[in-house]
């Protein structure tokens, strides 16, 4: 930690710091009730809500934790929304992996991330990957939550014919509706509580109907029997698995790369030379946050972009994340609470966080179809294959080959290159045990 010599110096950042990290806990406690229940999916995954919420909470605490006391940055870490949802829908649901098995993918994954982390690899990666692919992730994992959500809120069902089809729009919908209203209003007024508002507007108007039941009682323990540490390491190591492991590798690496730079940069937490402090070290409690979610029962965590919240507060150390950290400790108590919250409360949170991914593509190149070609079919096969591998590789492939194709292909860096026969590799793998 950064220490000031002038004790009373000292004890005015402390509360500053404190204030920042109880303020970026606001902006993100959501994902307490939100992650659990994307994880255990209505009991579709057979993750248990009770365990999934304290392996959310453990994650957060831990890696916040050790955000502030290792890498010394105020960043919050938590579970990822998109990569919650790929988890469930498409790794367990999808392809029918144990939820065990899917843990220990999880764990494989941050195994990997942290020798890119700790490595020049990280750098390599990090300059060899083009952004336009990096910010196309982004938005196709924003669209592939906003339809979680719209399906969540029965705007959008299924249809054996067309596929899906618009809902049957219920007394539910709107209720959901007025949540978005309700996050959205608060949003504009830049309120760390919009979020939690909305989900408790939405569970409440429920509760108040009487379409769910309220709790017979508001604590418990934490449920450490049903997920911790019940992960699945060897019956992970399948070929077929491979891409999946590398797809979460990959997009933990883009997320991470973007949070951290971003919001560095725009709170210029950056060095002499402009480049954002502790990175290496930032990205290894990531690496770590993804490997330790697989352990303790939780789909990948990551830093958290909200944690520009605590920031604007005065939040510039690591003691920010260790006051938010702390923060998390009474959750731990909270399931019978928390799992009173409805999937269509939870989905105002998807529908938005849709929103502000799907944002990126302003930032996007679609002027050159090798360009545009690569870009899109990244954010399209990520929400119509419930894929986030699918969309990465085809993404890295068509990229690489279009490229050649257009005679550019001096440009495209020699990390790519080896990035896109790995892809074609595991496309074919994938295929051939399928």
């Amino acid at each position: 930690m950064d220490r000031e010599p002038n004790p009373a110096l000292s004890v005015f950042s402390l509360r500053t710091e404190a204030i920042a990290g109880f303020t970026t806990f606001l902006t993100i406690v959501y994902i307490v009730v939100v992650n659990p229940s994307v994880l255990s999916a209505d009991g579709q995954t057979g993750i248990t809500f009770s365990g999934a919420l304290t392996a959310t909470v453990v994650v957060c605490f831990v890696m916040t934790l050790l955000m502030g006391i290792y890498a010394k940055l105020p960043f919050a870490v938590a579970p990822g929304l998109g990569q919650n949802a790929f988890f469930a829908y498409t790794v367990i649901i999808g392809q029918r992996v144990p939820w065990q098995t899917a843990l220990g993918i999880v764990f494989w994954s941050g195994l990997l991330f942290l020798v890119v982390s700790a490595t020049p690899l990280r750098a390599m990666i990090a300059r060899g990957i083009p952004r336009n692919l990096r910010y196309a992730a982004g938005v196709g994992i924003g669209v592939f939550l906003t339809f979680i959500g719209l399906k969540n809120a029965g705007f959008v069902a299924a249809d054996p014919v067309t596929f899906v089809r618009f809902g049957e729009l219920g007394w539910q919908s709107v209720v959901t509706l007025g949540g978005v209203v309700v996050a959205a209003f608060l949003l504009k007024r830049k309120s760390s509580l919009a979020f939690l508002a909305a989900i408790a507007f939405v569970t409440v108007a429920a509760i108040i109907i009487g379409w769910v039941r309220p709790p017979e009682q508001i604590f418990d323990t934490p449920d450490f029997s049903s997920v911790f540490l019940k992960l699945d390491i060897w019956g992970a190591l399948k070929l077929s698995l491979l891409p999946t492991i590398m797809a979460i590798m990959f997009t933990d690496l883009f997320d991470s790369i973007s949070t951290l730079v971003g919001v560095s940069t725009a709170a210029g937490l950056v060095d002499e030379n402009g480049d954002p402090k502790n990175l290496k070290e930032g990205l290894v409690v990531d690496s770590f946050a993804t490997l330790g979610a697989g352990l303790a029962g939780s789909s990948p965590g990551t830093a958290y972009i909200e944690s520009m919240a605590g920031i604007e507060m005065g939040g510039r150390t690591g003691w920010t994340a260790v006051f938010c950290a702390l923060c998390f400790i009474p959750c731990l108590f909270l399931a019978p609470l928390a799992g009173v919250v409805p999937p269509y409360a939870t989905a105002v949170v998807l529908l938005l966080v849709g929103v502000y991914m799907f944002r990126c593509v302003s930032a996007m190149e679609f002027e050159h179809l090798e360009d545009a070609v690569p870009a899109f079919v990244t954010i399209i096969l990520i929400p119509l294959t419930f894929s986030i591998t699918q969309g990465i590789l085809w993404g890295f492939i068509s990229y690489t080959a279009l490229y050649v194709v257009a005679g550019r292909w001096r440009e495209v860096s020699v990390v790519m290159y080896v990035l896109a026969v790995v892809s074609a590799g595991l496309v074919v793998l994938e295929h051939w045990h399928g």
